[in-house]
């Protein structure tokens, strides 16, 4: 005969997370992008350098510009960045209303 397992109960709760649907997907592709160490470089970089371009994040992070460009394409997809098109180039900049809901978010684990 087989034995059960018995479920052990779980602790206490310290915290919630009241989150589901929409939002909870926004949040974890927001996660997943920024959890990529050459995207975050990219997301620190932006924060002192908003309005800069393709070429100038290349330089920064030494990477080739197809890297760079699959790593923009994947922060501009989660909300994490926008751009906008000046002339031959895009200039890349952090999304103000994404980064918002982002603190949102994270403030509300409590």
């Amino acid at each position: 005969m087989r034995a059960v397992a018995r479920r052990k109960e779980a602790p206490p709760a310290c915290c919630s997370l009241a989150i589901d649907g929409g939002d909870q997907k926004r949040f974890v592709r927001m996660l997943k992008a920024a959890g990529n160490p050459l995207r975050f470089e990219v997301l620190k970089f932006l924060v002192t350098h908003p309005g800069c371009i393709t070429g100038n994040i290349i330089d920064y992070l030494s990477l080739a510009q197809s890297t760079v460009s699959q790593h923009l394409k994947v922060l501009r997809e989660a909300g994490w960045i926008t751009g906008e098109i000046e002339g031959p180039a895009t200039s890349y900049q952090l999304n103000p209303e994404a980064i918002s809901w982002f603190r949102t978010v994270v403030k509300s684990i409590l």
